[in-house]
């Protein structure tokens, strides 16, 4: 198989604001005739004086072709992930998500978010179903909730249920929590965020676990609960979690499950039996719906019964042959995101799952950790290539190119700019501190074919060569994308940020 050639297009695209041409305009909607505005008023008039705005919104004035060009330049400066293969994006499961969800998802694109609950019946049956009948019988748990918009958003408000089960039980002075290092790290960073002390376990040497001793001592009468991933984002599972989940009972504590990437165990394992209390999946992950991080994306939090009157509000019943939504709930955590949350998430996932049935799921479960046995075997034969802590992994695993690093100068970071060259997207690394020295955690799930994971495979044996052959090729890399010169020093500098027009304006010291 040879490795493709790949040249982005290269625009010099100014951003949409200036663009504008005063007077421009896409489409000029109709006045309203004079007797309909007779009888129903100036639209002005339903919003509250102090809401309205004193000068209109400036918004950027383009034609239709205008706006077209605009975002089609844009489009064609972009490696999605519908034209490479993102094989290299582990611990975020980018799957192929069918386009005829897509079209489920619009269909409810006009429903009103205040729409009396008796005229959306239909859509509040489909979020009540996915909860009770799919991921309930997925996890083990009792009852689910779709308001947290990512994965992060639901282990914080895991934080929040279980600081609200101990303060209810009389006990609020349990305040610390327990994680490990390769857990996501948003299961210590949210605990911390509401306000827990965040102990974190590190590993041993050889499983890249940490031992069920040092559990032992970290908990104790303070101890709150357990928040942790498995596999963890290394991709090794822990065959003694059960044991831990039992530690921390015994200590008093609850256990959270962080599931945002469930996709080599549903159907194989659940949560319910490793003894846990909550959990959340990311239904932008497993589940299909688009990646989307905390934006179009979705967590469904799921709880034991015990649990179940911490959940935000509203939460979806079933009373006789109707669904209601329920605020009535007097140990709520409360509201956490507006309605119920990103609908259109859920009845993508829910129809992929309506799409494969019980089988379906287990049998995509299998064909990940396929893929992966597959992927994993290729690696293997590469040089510069090395697999910390050994073992097999699940759908995922954390690879290093630590000795590539040190053969010839070439680390993970050059080599993913280089992948770009030959149409594939960079690989996911590792969240920081880098305990895997040169990092990558590959993710080959079920929607990826054997030629496509050849390829992947093909074009990092490729770059990997041209290392050795010719470091300095690999370190300028890339040379066909549509930016030569990747700086990023900018992510971590709050004083280059700017989150809108007007800050963007205030930064180049422009502002009119």
């Amino acid at each position: 198989m040879r490795v493709r050639e790949y040249h982005a297009a290269r625009w010099s695209e100014p951003i949409i604001h200036e663009l504008t041409s005063p007077g421009e305009r896409g489409f000029i909607p109709p006045e309203a005739e004079e007797k309909i505005r007779a009888r129903v008023g100036e639209a002005s008039e339903l919003v509250p004086a102090s809401m309205r705005r004193r000068e209109k919104p400036g918004l950027p004035e383009l034609s239709q072709a205008q706006v077209l060009r605009h975002y089609l330049r844009l489009s064609q400066m972009t490696l999605g992930m519908e034209l490479g293969i993102d094989v290299g994006v582990g611990t975020c499961t980018m799957k192929y998500s069918p386009k005829v969800n897509e079209d489920l998802a619009q269909m409810i694109a006009e429903v009103h978010p205040e729409q009396p609950e008796e005229t959306i019946q239909g859509l509040l049956q489909i979020l009540y179903e996915f909860g009770d009948v799919f991921l309930r019988e997925i996890s083990g748990m009792n009852a689910f909730n779709f308001q947290p918009p990512g994965g992060s958003a639901g282990a914080y408000n895991n934080a929040l249920m279980m600081r609200r089960y101990h303060q209810v039980h009389g006990e609020p002075w349990r305040d610390e929590i327990v994680t490990t290092i390769f857990s996501h790290p948003c299961d210590a960073a949210c605990p911390a965020t509401a306000g827990y002390k965040v102990l974190t376990l590190y590993p041993d040497s050889e499983t890249g676990l940490p031992d069920t001793e040092a559990l032992k001592e970290a908990v104790g009468p303070r101890t709150a609960g357990c928040f942790i991933t498995n596999p963890e984002d290394t991709g090794i599972f822990n065959k003694q979690i059960d044991e831990w989940t039992g530690i921390v009972h015994d200590a008093g504590g609850l256990c959270s499950y962080d599931q945002a990437n469930a996709n080599a165990i549903m159907g194989v394992t659940r949560a319910r039996e490793a003894g846990f209390d909550m959990c959340f999946f990311n239904l932008h992950k497993t589940f299909s719906s688009p990646h989307g991080s905390s934006g179009p994306g979705s967590a469904a939090i799921g709880v034991t019964e015990e649990l179940e009157p911490y959940l935000p509000v509203p939460v979806i019943v079933k009373r006789r042959r109707r669904y209601h939504l329920d605020y009535e709930r007097p140990l709520s955590i409360g509201r956490v995101r507006d309605f119920m949350g990103n609908v259109q998430a859920v009845v993508r996932s829910y129809a992929w799952c309506m799409a494969l049935g019980a089988e379906g799921i287990r049998e995509a479960a299998e064909v990940s950790m396929i893929n992966n046995q597959y992927l994993s075997e290729k690696l293997r034969r590469i040089r510069g290539v090395s697999l910390p802590f050994g073992g097999r992994r699940l759908d995922q695993a954390r690879w290093s190119l630590a000795k590539l690093k040190d053969e010839t100068g070439v680390g993970v970071q050059e080599v993913n700019n280089r992948l770009v060259d030959y149409g594939v997207q960079s690989m996911f690394t590792s969240h920081h501190p880098w305990l895997v020295p040169e990092p990558f955690t590959p993710e080959p799930c079920e929607t990826y074919s054997k030629a496509d994971i050849d390829y992947w495979v093909e074009a990092l044996e490729t770059v990997i060569e041209e290392a050795y052959a010719d470091p300095e090729l690999v370190k300028a890399a890339p040379h066909r994308s549509s930016n030569h010169n990747v700086a990023d020093g900018g992510f971590d500098d709050p004083a280059r940020w700017a989150m809108s027009w007007r800050a963007y304006q205030r930064k180049r010291g422009d502002e009119r």
